[in-house]
Parts: C-alpha cells; sequence; structure tokens
C-alpha cells in the first residue's frame, strides 16, 4: 500500500470505530479480513495510525476545526509526528488510492492551527467530563498529565526471579536494547522500534520459557509494595489473567500458599498454563462455582490479601488510547460499586496485623482516595498503612517519592510508569 493508501484506510477504520462504537483492534481485524491484499507491515502501518489519532483526538480536531475522522487524522499527522504540511499533502493527493487534497482552510489549519485558548481537556487529550475529576488530583497539570498518557508507551517486562537474574536476562535481551526499569528492581525496558511499535517476544527464548512476562514497571511495583514473603498465606482475590499472582509466587521463592481466585470465572482461565510455563509451584486456583464459596476456609487466616480492584483503566491510556473515549460517567459509578463491594467481601480473609494491599490502575480520587476512605469510615478494626513506612517494609525508598494521601500514586509524567494507585490497609 502507499502511503496515500494507509492514509485513506485508517480514516476509513476511524469512521467505523465512531459509527459503531466498537475497540479499534476490532474494527482494524475486521478491516484486515475484507482486504487480504494488505500484508503484515501494511496492517501494521494502519494500526499505528489509527492509534496515533485516537491518542490525540481532542487536539487534532481542535486544530482543524472538526472533528471528523479525515480531520483527526490530518491533525494527529502533526501532533503526534510532526509531519509538515506539503508531507502531509503529499499523502492527500486524491491520486490512485489517496484521499482527496487538502483545501485551502485544512493547509492554513495546519500552518497555524495552535491550541492557544482550547480547554483543558482538549489541551490533555481526555474526555471533557472527566475533566473536573482529573484537575482534583493534578490542578493545573492535569493537561501535562493527560498527554503523557496520550504518548506511546515503552515495553516492559518482569524478570521471573524463578528461574533467572535480572542482569542474566538482561544481558540475553541485549539485541532488543533491554534497560533496568528505573524503580523496580526485578524490570526490564525495552525502547520503541522505529516505526512506533514495540518489538516482539514471540520467538524470545526469555519469553517461551517462562523468564520474562509482559508487565508494566507500575504494576510489578504494586506486586513488590505488598512485601509478600517466603512462608506466607497470601490471597489474590482480583487474580484475573494472574500476573500480579506471578509476581508474588517469585517473591515467596514458592514457599508459602498463594490462593488466586476472581469474581470472573473466565478470566482465570489462561492462569494455569501461565503457572506452569513460570515454574511456579505454591498457588492454589480458586475458581468461582455457583452455589459455591471457594474461599469460606481462607476466613481470618491471610497474611496479604491483595485487591487488584476492577477500575475505569484511566492510568492504561498509553496502552489502550482508544479506551479513553470509550469510558463513560456510568462505568465510573459502576466501578465505585464494585470497589466497595469488594473491599468489603475480602476484609474478612484477613488476620489481624495482616493487611489488604488495595491496587487499581485509575488516576481518579473516586476510586482511590474516595474508597478508601469510605471503607476506613465504616471499618474501625482497619487504619491505614503509613506509604512511607510500606515503602521501607517492601525495599523500595524511591516510592516514596510518590506518596499522596492515604497511598501512592504512580503516573507516566510522575514515575514513568503507567497510572496506580496502591494502598495498604492494616487490620488492627
Amino acid at each position: 500500500m502507499t502511503p496515500g493508501g494507509r492514509v485513506a484506510a485508517a480514516i476509513e477504520i476511524l469512521g467505523d470505530i465512531e459509527t459503531r462504537h466498537r475497540p479499534a483492534s476490532d474494527a482494524l481485524k475486521d478491516w484486515g479480513l475484507a482486504h487480504r491484499f494488505a500484508g503484515s507491515k501494511d496492517r501494521a502501518a494502519l494500526a499505528s495510525l489509527v492509534y496515533d489519532a485516537l491518542r490525540c483526538r481532542a487536539s487534532a480536531a481542535w486544530i482543524m476545526g472538526e472533528e471528523t475522522p479525515r480531520a483527526i487524522l490530518i491533525g494527529s499527522l502533526r501532533q503526534m509526528r510532526g509531519v509538515g504540511v506539503e508531507e502531509i499533502a503529499a499523502m492527500f493527493s486524491g491520486e490512485g488510492f489517496a484521499p482527496p487534497p487538502l483545501d485551502d482552510e485544512e493547509r492554513r489549519r495546519l500552518e497555524t492551527g495552535t491550541l492557544d485558548g482550547a480547554p483543558l481537556w482538549v489541551r490533555g487529550d481526555f474526555p471533557e467530563w472527566l475533566e473536573a475529576s482529573l484537575s482534583a488530583v493534578f490542578g493545573d497539570g492535569a493537561a501535562d498529565e493527560g498527554r503523557a498518557l496520550a504518548a506511546r508507551a515503552p515495553l516492559d517486562l518482569r524478570v521471573n526471579t524463578l528461574k533467572a537474574t535480572r542482569e542474566r536476562t538482561q544481558a540475553g535481551l541485549q539485541h532488543l536494547g533491554a534497560v533496568p526499569t528505573p524503580l523496580s528492581p526485578i524490570g526490564l525496558r525495552l525502547p520503541l522500534l522505529e516505526d512506533g511499535r514495540t518489538a516482539s517476544l514471540k520467538g524470545e527464548p526469555a519469553y517461551v520459557k517462562g523468564i520474562v512476562e509482559v508487565q508494566d514497571e507500575g504494576s510489578q511495583l504494586a506486586a513488590l509494595a505488598s512485601g509478600a514473603r517466603a512462608g506466607e498465606q497470601v490471597l489474590d482475590f482480583c487474580a484475573g489473567a494472574g500476573g500480579k499472582t506471578l509476581a508474588l509466587a517469585a517473591m515467596m521463592e514458592n514457599h508459602g500458599q498463594i490462593y488466586a481466585t476472581d469474581r470472573d470465572a473466565r478470566r482465570l482461565a489462561g492462569l494455569h498454563p501461565r503457572l506452569e510455563k513460570a515454574g511456579t509451584r505454591n498457588v492454589q486456583v480458586r475458581t468461582p462455582r455457583r452455589g459455591a464459596d471457594v474461599v469460606a476456609d481462607l476466613e481470618g487466616r491471610c497474611d496479604l490479601v491483595l485487591i487488584d480492584a476492577p477500575c475505569t483503566g484511566t492510568g492504561t491510556w498509553r496502552r489502550n488510547p482508544d479506551a479513553k473515549w470509550r469510558v463513560r460517567p456510568g462505568a465510573l459509578a459502576q466501578r465505585i460499586n464494585e470497589q466497595d463491594e469488594i473491599l468489603e467481601s475480602a476484609k474478612k480473609f484477613v488476620r489481624g496485623g495482616g493487611l489488604v494491599l488495595y491496587v487499581t490502575c485509575s488516576l481518579l480520587r473516586e476510586e482511590n482516595e474516595d474508597r478508601i476512605a469510605a471503607f476506613l469510615a465504616n471499618c474501625a478494626d482497619f487504619a491505614p498503612d503509613d506509604p512511607a513506612e510500606l515503602a521501607k517494609v517492601a525495599g523500595l525508598p524511591e516510592l516514596a517519592h510518590f506518596a499522596s494521601e492515604l497511598g501512592f500514586r504512580l503516573s507516566p509524567l510522575a514515575s514513568g510508569t503507567d497510572g496506580f494507585f496502591i494502598a495498604g490497609l492494616r487490620r488492627r
């Protein structure tokens, strides 16, 4: 496909996403099935164009003066990629499969358009209805945080210390440019490729053998902040696909016991092969069954209960740029109810002196500090763990730099990770 043909296809896909209100991955897949002449490089280039446009949808539309797929794509070429007017005009030649030529107004806006006077949500490239929530957390810096969330993310890996050291693993991945993560002592970071994509790990021995797992540094820090030790009894209450379960197993050196469960049995389906590949021996998967409480025997027994709570995922927008435009106020209200229910359900499993670690990949106070405050207001037998002490016990002194009210808040701008909130609740 020519550059013009790729741009035209990206505009078509953006239109499909907007019209049918569907995930970008689904729209890209359907386009590929309907256009089998497109090779893998073409499909990768298309995905990059589409996701870049979604990253800066609000600012691109503002620059171009209208919110059409064509305008957003044109604006994103300037905003995300720094492409000049004449180079953009060459893609929009109207020849062959290329889109119609730029008109005078489009040229003028590309040459002179700015974000001066744009509202905060446009400058930060996030949904308008979230402006108040993000401003409550970041104040005048909300636009900067939003732009950081709109940037492309590197690929972070967690080294499985049951099988190898970080130093040895890094040496085996030097050809991919692996470097240690700045904050996590068990992480490696792979830089973006020239075309903006991340490296493929499918054929890498370290990945195939379970020596590394794909896991953002922020997620690694959330697991490490638990301070889980060998010999303890641990309940991963919202285990999902098991990323943090695997991290906890390595921290505990396969000693003690981890019980992994989730309200949604389907989310646990992929955990079993991951456990085998990682070489874990101290994890029991408790799959929920109708009419049965599969963790009732754990009440009052656990040293640690990890709650990786379902949330709006605002902290993951770097990796899921279309998700921020699909989330709605109703989803936030639903997640808040779920978070309160999960905290209330999980508290009975922790022993006296034990820890509940509450984690979200959200940056919103409504899902973080507000939920902790509401929980503490109704549970006199719990107290918040001092974030600085939590960081010290976990051997992560640098984490204290990101302490906020009641916990830690990580973000792409502040910590170079996805957005996370981490809070400890200690049973008296």
